[in-house]
């Protein structure tokens, strides 16, 4: 496989292989390409502590300018080679996406690419209430919110900016009425900030069709402050939420699914765990970033991006820009959750504002 990328033939399980697929594209552990995240923006207007920090994100944080982010063609070009070579899965991220103007266009654009089955964005909802129905009739299908508290004071102190958590659920039930679900629930839980809102969270939704997922505090980036301390491990959670709520575990929706999903017993709908510190997560990884300026990155813990701004605005060609996704994805060795530690937490890592979650 050293030297030239790795292929076999194209296999998508329950469907038939667009018409415009190559040869199914693997990386070195054989892992397929299947859900590129693109960030469109890397500002926000929260500065959630276990993301922006206001101490680092301050009003005098230079942003990248107009000129640096891709267009939305360079975006479209991109999304476009990478689904020639088997991504069936497209996310907006950011920073908050929603901040992005005319977004609602680049949804257009990327809605009609061959072969993407599912167009999705997360947000923190702050803009939702006012841009879903925009969104929906662009052709998004679906929306990730991220809230991480029922308590106004906890969640107005993790965003650091004072928003309430009714604005978020005005935001939630806008998506409702757009049809922009099955809507899925973010929480990132933090012990001794939030932890104590997990059941209270689950209460709230269970019953809605949503899904509730919590995510423990990641080590992403170097400015959050990470302490292990500080998470709350994935078996924990389920054990508080099953206390109250009695759970039983359900099978993955596809293969490298991050979530463990886990059903409500009675019945009442379904809460995800994302173990992104207690236990691997990478042998299955089927997922690739896209930074807002235009570097891939081939892992959320990546210190170094492949810049394919670039080749775009160098003149490249479709040929050449596919050749050059065929070298990142076929050269991936990513395994960070696999080989995690005190030496590699240490080393430099992309913050996650900047390529999304």
């Amino acid at each position: 496989m050293a030297g030239s990328p790795a292929f076999r033939q194209p296999t998508v399980p329950g469907r038939a292989v667009p018409s415009g697929w190559m040869h199914e594209l693997v990386d070195t552990r054989d892992r397929p390409v299947r859900d590129l995240r693109i960030s469109v923006t890397d500002r926000c207007n929260f500065r959630c502590t276990y993301c922006m920090p206001k101490e680092i994100f301050s009003r005098d944080y230079e942003f990248l300018d107009r000129h640096s982010l891709l267009t939305f063609e360079e975006i479209e070009r991109i999304a476009r080679s990478f689904a020639r070579h088997g991504v069936t899965k497209l996310r907006l991220t950011g920073g908050e996406p929603l901040l992005r103007k005319g977004i609602e266009e680049l949804i257009g654009r990327l809605g009609v690419i061959d072969g993407i089955e599912d167009l999705t964005l997360t947000t923190n909802g702050s803009l939702l209430a006012r841009k879903a129905i925009k969104l929906a009739e662009a052709g998004l299908n679906r929306v990730t919110v991220s809230l991480d508290s029922m308590d106004d004071e906890v969640f107005m102190a993790m965003n650091d900016v004072g928003f309430p958590v009714a604005a978020v659920l005005e935001g939630v039930d806008a998506a409702v009425e757009a049809g922009l679900t099955p809507i899925k629930i973010n929480m990132v839980v933090k012990r001794g900030v939030n932890d104590d809102s997990i059941v209270d969270v689950v209460e709230h939704f269970r019953g809605t069709g949503h899904i509730v997922r919590f995510i423990e505090y990641m080590d992403v980036g170097t400015t959050n402050g990470w302490k292990l301390d500080d998470v709350v491990p994935a078996d924990e959670i389920v054990a508080r939420i099953s206390e109250r709520f009695p759970l039983e575990p359900a099978d993955p929706n596809y293969v490298g699914e991050v979530a463990n999903r886990w059903r409500h017993v009675d019945g009442s709908g379904e809460v995800g765990v994302i173990a992104s510190v207690t236990k691997p997560f990478c042998g299955d990884c089927t997922r690739v970033r896209l930074s807002a300026e235009g570097s891939i990155y081939t892992c959320l813990f990546a210190s170094t991006g492949s810049d394919f701004r670039a080749l775009l605005r160098g003149g490249g060609t479709d040929a050449d820009l596919d050749a050059l996704v065929r070298s990142v994805w076929s050269g991936r060795t990513d395994r960070y959750s696999e080989m995690r530690s005190r030496a590699t937490r240490a080393r430099t890592r992309i913050e996650m504002s900047y390529i999304g979650g």
